[in-house]
């Protein structure tokens, strides 16, 4: 695999995950009772506690995404 094709696999990766969060985002905020409806099925979750998952679980995937995509890419722009 060449570097270009290693940076351009890397760019769609960062879009993809980027796009899949916002998706998360928006979800969270405009379905916030009806995913909490359907979780509250299964755990005992206060709104606090949802929430702080929520926004820990979007956090750690943001910067899973920085982590393993966006700075792979940015090294592989400055080196190739």
């Amino acid at each position: 695999m060449t570097i270009e094709v290693t940076r351009t696999f890397l760019l769609w990766c960062t879009v993809i995950d980027y796009g899949v969060l916002l998706a998360w985002f928006l979800i969270f905020v405009f379905a916030h009772d009806w995913i909490q409806g359907v979780h509250g099925r299964w755990f005992r979750l206060s709104r606090e506690q949802f929430d702080a998952l929520h926004y820990a679980g979007m956090s750690v995937f943001k910067i899973g995404i920085i982590l393993f995509n966006l700075v792979p890419f940015v090294v592989l722009s400055i080196i190739g």
